[in-house]
């Protein structure tokens, strides 16, 4: 997904005046969304895009049109620094937990999440889109630097301002592409880490004074144990977040990282490891960003030296955005895909310690006329994208509107605007016969019929930002 190097993002946009058929309604022709196919795509660009309702599937890129399309899809994300497991989350968690330390492997699933529900909102829009770039590999060459001062000297003697994958394959038999997900991904660091052992409850539980006195005995052990490790060198990232999460006080709440980070014991059963692994392109590193950097990244789970899940997730300047999830159908009992999106929050978090921007977890869209997409919204605090301004808005605030109709404007002060909306149409950068110039320039070049319709539709739905930003390819 994200190009390195500092390449710019080169897209092709395609429209989105035609219906295609709908997943979550079953309409022939009410889904609606605009598409353009991303040759190069930086991760800022794509941060922002998706901050303007924008999700990509592989490279293909697309915005439903919200207020015509069947099932409005509303970009959802977790505020994951004050994420509180709800009980059933904490239910997967301890399931897991209960079947890497004891080998229990128990079928009930998740009452209110089921893994079925954790498939990606673009798999189940049958939109078509072009698998294949109409451009030649010529026209996609690195840019001559005196090709695009030429053209930027001509635009400002004309007066005007100017400014300026293939997916890794799974060699397993037994893993089938169950899912893709646009919501909850596996998530993991980059390093190897081993799922959490709880140990199980006596049959009378005592009171609960001696069983506080016990937690926090345990407790105590395990700092000790942890400080030790890590005694003479710098924390690794779980160990720094498990002291940092861990509790002064043995009655208040778990957090994801107790059941995520702790050490498995001597005698458990199996091991679960998650490793990541960059995919598609070289990631992108900054001074102040993830050790990890910034791209596309594989998660792959392997339970006793085999593989039974792959993630894939963006790490973005400011979010993890899960993407997809493939994994084997004999160990969905074990609830993946909720088991998944928690090691993802759980992995934003750590991820925070390093970049403190990069605070939020994006799990696609959020549904809310389709009943089996609305569990998005019981990863709480989350915020729905405005589709008009763009400006976040709680959930709780949202749900009451979409109540009563499906499409709706979240901000509330009628006067405002999209402060991002395309403001200069001439100042779109576009790249023509491997020369980059800005729309004005382009314009007076080109012959043949005038596409200013597309291009300031383009620019509109991009914002002004992105539009300078990004290389629009015209033939």
């Amino acid at each position: 997904m994200a190009a390195g190097g500092g390449s710019p993002s080169i897209v092709e946009f395609f429209g989105g005046e035609d219906g295609y058929r709908c997943g979550y309604c079953r309409s022939d022709t009410g889904n609606l969304s605009h598409g353009m196919w991303a040759h190069s795509m930086t991760v800022q660009d794509y941060q922002d895009l998706i901050d303007r309702g924008w999700r990509r599937s592989g490279k293909y890129v697309y915005k439903p049109i919200m207020n015509q399309t069947c099932c409005p899809q509303y970009t959802i994300r977790c505020r994951a620094l004050h994420f509180q497991a709800s009980k059933s989350h904490k239910k997967v968690l301890k399931k897991m937990l209960k079947f890497i330390s004891k080998g229990d492997v128990s079928k009930v699933m998740s009452e209110e999440e089921p893994m079925d529900s954790h498939i990606e909102d673009v798999a189940t829009c049958d939109f078509p889109y072009k698998s294949e770039s109409q451009v030649s590999q010529s026209d996609l060459t690195p840019l001559a630097v005196d090709q695009a001062e030429r053209v930027e000297n001509e635009d400002k003697d004309s007066g005007e301002t100017k400014e300026e994958g293939n997916v890794q394959k799974v060699e397993s038999d037994s893993v089938q592409v169950c899912a893709d997900k646009d919501t909850p991904v596996p998530a993991e660091a980059s390093h190897s880490a081993k799922a959490v052992h709880a140990p199980p409850k006596p049959a009378n539980p005592p009171c609960r004074k001696a069983k506080d006195i016990r937690k926090e005995r345990k407790l105590q052990k395990l700092l000790q144990n942890q400080m030790g490790t890590a005694e003479g060198s710098k924390l690794q990232g779980d160990q720094a977040f498990l002291l940092q999460n861990s509790k002064s006080k043995t009655n208040q709440p778990k957090n994801i990282e107790d059941f995520v980070f702790v050490p498995l014991p001597d005698d458990a059963q199996h091991k679960l490891e998650v490793i990541s692994c960059s995919l598609l392109l070289e990631a992108e590193h900054a001074p102040n960003g993830p050790e990890c950097g910034y791209g596309s990244f594989h998660q792959q789970y392997w339970l006793d030296g085999k593989i039974i899940a792959v993630g894939v997730i963006d790490i973005l300047p400011y979010c993890v955005s899960s993407v997809y999830l493939y994994y084997d159908p004999d160990f969905s009992f074990l609830s993946l895909g909720v088991y998944s999106a928690l090691r993802e929050i759980a992995f934003t978090r750590q991820l925070c310690v390093k970049a403190p921007d990069l605070c939020f977890y994006y799990m696609g869209f959020y549904i809310h006329s389709c009943p089996k997409m609305r569990y998005k919204g019981q990863y709480r605090p989350s915020d729905l994208l405005c589709p008009e301004t763009y400006v976040w808005t709680p959930i709780e605030q949202c749900l009451p509107l979409l109540e009563h109709s499906k499409y709706s404007r979240f901000n509330q002060d009628g006067k405002a605007v999209d402060e991002g909306r395309l403001k200069e149409l001439g100042r779109v950068r576009v790249l023509h016969k491997r020369t980059v110039m800005p729309y004005s320039v382009y314009k007076k070049r080109r012959k043949g019929p005038s596409d200013e319709a597309s291009v300031q539709q383009y620019a509109s739905l991009v914002g002004q930002t992105c539009s300078e930003r990004m290389l629009l390819f015209r033939s």
